[in-house]
């Protein structure tokens, strides 16, 4: 058996998803909010993105250039 390594104190996500273990939801629910997680984060690492892509000062011209350049 593994042994497991608890780092406490828990982050402020950790213990909110703890909340529902008691719960009995069902398995379309739990689909659901592994769906509402999952665009969470996607709408994060994009907004993340858009920031560097401002702060580089990129374009679609330098983006074309990058990607025609890994061709050669």
């Amino acid at each position: 058996m593994e042994n497991l390594t608890i780092h406490p104190p828990l982050s402020n996500v950790q213990a909110e998803l703890l909340k529902l273990f008691p719960a009995e939801i069902p398995k379309n629910d739990l689909l659901e909010i592994r769906k509402v997680i999952a665009k969470f984060l996607l709408e994060k690492a994009r907004d993340h993105a858009d920031e560097v892509w401002d702060e580089k000062g990129y374009s679609d011209k330098r983006l074309m250039e990058i990607l025609n350049k890994d061709r050669d």
